[in-house]
Formats: C-alpha cells, sequence, structure tokens
C-alpha cells in the first residue's frame, strides 16, 4: 500500500512544471479535506524553491474540473486587478501551477485530483486569534477580498458545494430530520427543536433578499476563518486569502456572518458550559470595521445595513447544521465524545440569543463604520 502511494506521488510530481528537480516532499499544514504537502527544488544558488502540493477531497469536491475552474478564473481576475493597484500578485494572491501539459489540476492513475500553487514566502497562517489586532486583520483581508471582487461576473462560477448557504433549505433538512427521528434522539432535543421553529422565518431572508434583486449575487469564500488568511511575517497585515475550494456566488453578508460566529466569542464551539458563551461585541466593532474599511463602496447600502442578520443567520445555520447531524447519528460532523454535536448546537443557538439581545448595538456599529 505505501508503495502504491509513493508512484502515485511520483506520478504526480511528474505531471507537473516546479520548476526544476524535486528535492523532497513533506506533508504540510494542519488541513482536515485536503491532504497538503511542500514540494522542495534546489535553486543554483543554493536555496530551496518551495510550492504547494494538494490532493483534492472528491469526496467533498465532486467536480474538481469545476473547482479549479473557479479558482483559476477568480485568482487570474485577482492578479490583474492587484497589478492595476500596484500590488504584489506573487504574494497577494494564490497562483496556480500548471502541469506540463498546461492543465490546471492532474487526474492520476488511480483518478486523483491534484493541483499546486507558488508558495506565498514570508507569511504565517493562524489557528486562533491571539490579539484583537489579528482579527482585524483577517477582517480587513476578507473585506478587500470582497472590494478587489467587486466587478467579478459571480454568476459564472460553480457551486461547488450546491446550496451551501441557502437557510431556507437548511431548515426543510432539518425538519426532515426530526420527522425521520432515526436514532430516536428527537424526544431529548426538544426545547432545540423549538429554538428552531421559533425562527423559521428568519431563515428566508437573506436568500428572499437575493431573489428580489435587493442583496447582489457575489463572489463568496464561504470559509472565512482565521486560518484562511495569510499574514506577513514582518508586519502582521492581512495579505492573501487561500483555501478558495468553497469559492462560489453567494452573499457577501455570508462571509462576514461566518467570520462573526467563529470569532467574535472566547469560548470552543463545543463548549458545555453555556455559561462560558458570550457573544463579543467588542469583538464584532473590531471586525465591522476592518472589513467595512477595506470593502468600502464595493458593498451596497443595503449590504451594509443587512450585516448583523448575516452574523445571525450563519450562526443560526451552523446550529441548525449540528442539531440535524445529531437527530440523523452524527455522519457528517466528525465527534470526538457522545453528544458533542449537540453542544455545539447549543453554543450556536446561545450566541444567537446573545446577539438578538443586542441587535440595536450591532446596527449601530455598523452605521458607525458605514
Amino acid at each position: 500500500m505505501l508503495q502504491q502511494a509513493e508512484r502515485t506521488l511520483q506520478e504526480v510530481l511528474d505531471a507537473f512544471d516546479f520548476g526544476g528537480q524535486v528535492a523532497g516532499v513533506l506533508r504540510y499544514g494542519q488541513g482536515h479535506i485536503n491532504d497538503t504537502f511542500c514540494v522542495y527544488v534546489q535553486q543554483a544558488d543554493g536555496d530551496a524553491k518551495r510550492s504547494i502540493l494538494q490532493r483534492i477531497n472528491t469526496d467533498t469536491f465532486r467536480d474538481p474540473a469545476g473547482l479549479m475552474e473557479n479558482i483559476v478564473g477568480v485568482t487570474e481576475y485577482l492578479r490583474r486587478v492587484i497589478q492595476e493597484k500596484g500590488g504584489d500578485p506573487e504574494r497577494e494572491t494564490l497562483t496556480v501551477i500548471r502541469t506540463k501539459k498546461g492543465e490546471a489540476f492532474f487526474t492520476d492513475s488511480t483518478g486523483g485530483a491534484w493541483r499546486a500553487y507558488h508558495f506565498v514566502k514570508d507569511t504565517v497562517c493562524l489557528q486562533q486569534v491571539q490579539t484583537p489586532e489579528q482579527f482585524y486583520q483577517s477582517a480587513w483581508t476578507f473585506g478587500n477580498f470582497q472590494c478587489l471582487l467587486a466587478d467579478y461576473p459571480a454568476h459564472t462560477l460553480h457551486e461547488t458545494i450546491p446550496q451551501f448557504h441557502d437557510t431556507r433549505d437548511r431548515y426543510k433538512k432539518f425538519e426532515k430530520a426530526v420527522e425521520a427521528n432515526v436514532c430516536g434522539r428527537a424526544a431529548e432535543v426538544q426545547a432545540e427543536i423549538c429554538f428552531v421553529r421559533e425562527h423559521q422565518a428568519d431563515c428566508a431572508v437573506l436568500m428572499d433578499l437575493l431573489e428580489s434583486g435587493k442583496l447582489p449575487l457575489r463572489v463568496t469564500h464561504n470559509d472565512t476563518k482565521l486560518n484562511n488568511v495569510l499574514l506577513d511575517k514582518k508586519t502582521g497585515c492581512g495579505l492573501c486569502v487561500i483555501d478558495l475550494d468553497t469559492v462560489m456566488p453567494g452573499l457577501s453578508l455570508n462571509d462576514f456572518g461566518d467570520s462573526i460566529r467563529f470569532g467574535a466569542n472566547h469560548s470552543a464551539e463545543d463548549e458545555p458550559d453555556l455559561s462560558l458563551v458570550n457573544f463579543d461585541l467588542e469583538l464584532f466593532e473590531i471586525y465591522t470595521k476592518g472589513f467595512l474599511g477595506a470593502a468600502g463602496d464595493a458593498l451596497t447600502a443595503r449590504e451594509k445595513e443587512m450585516l448583523p442578520w448575516g452574523a445571525k443567520l450563519m450562526t443560526l445555520e451552523c446550529g441548525m447544521r449540528f442539531l440535524t447531524d445529531y437527530l440523523e447519528g452524527d455522519h457528517y460532523f466528525k465527534t470526538h465524545r457522545p453528544g458533542q454535536n449537540l453542544d455545539r448546537c447549543r453554543t450556536q443557538f446561545k450566541l444567537v440569543r446573545d446577539m438578538e439581545a443586542h441587535w440595536s448595538e450591532m446596527a449601530a456599529i455598523v452605521q458607525k463604520y458605514s
């Protein structure tokens, strides 16, 4: 088995043009979806040139051709815009390395799909926010991502995960899980089920505005966590958005909201003690300031006004997904202990309640930086 894996890796290395003879390959990063490697090529000056090589998880992303078409289209557009603005496209966006046949990805003899990127030097990737400034830099980088791609034709992108943030569809799946009750767990989570049902009308708010043309379709990242931003090693400033597998058409509010859901509190996502789970209004303000400061006039007045809804609905949706998975037997989200998905669900619903309690303050903060 090991020999087959080594043969496959060699086949892949031979398929790409890394700019010289490959001197070594090592596992790289802390990602959970794709298999990632760092490829080293020895240079004439004795230094080693690095590249990133990834095996795309086709169980999660079933259309690698469409996925790579998205990534190539977006990154090549970003390169042009960054260059026009006097920036450095080699450091401020990802660069896809083509195969020797000029293709954006390579399919090996076992059916595996592989792609490669230039390594962005002198950067750091953080797994957790350590200072408010880092949260601000994350916000600025994702806001800038929206600004740079404001004129990109989002409708031309493939949906790499169909209906990923269609909260109305997530609600339908939740109700089906309650009705089926395949694990007999519904009776013990009646309070959580009632909470979701009380918020059914909320699930349609943003999708209805999109369909009525009151919110624009945007290029969205859909996984706006700190660890998907590269920070400059020397300055600490946000530099480059990475992990573009989930780039697809969507709402800017979803990208903003998912960052708030993940970052504007100090508890673990599966914290059992809900007294420790609290929405942090100061962190919300820090992120809002950075995001709107970079996105600027790229967002419409209605988008800015609805940012609190993005935060609330992304948090509600995520909690609903955790609850749905719990009802269905924990088959989607990885769990390491019994009841973990239920704890995850409860933390999200606690954050939703906190946001609702601070709704007017959230709106005032958005207005302050709009």
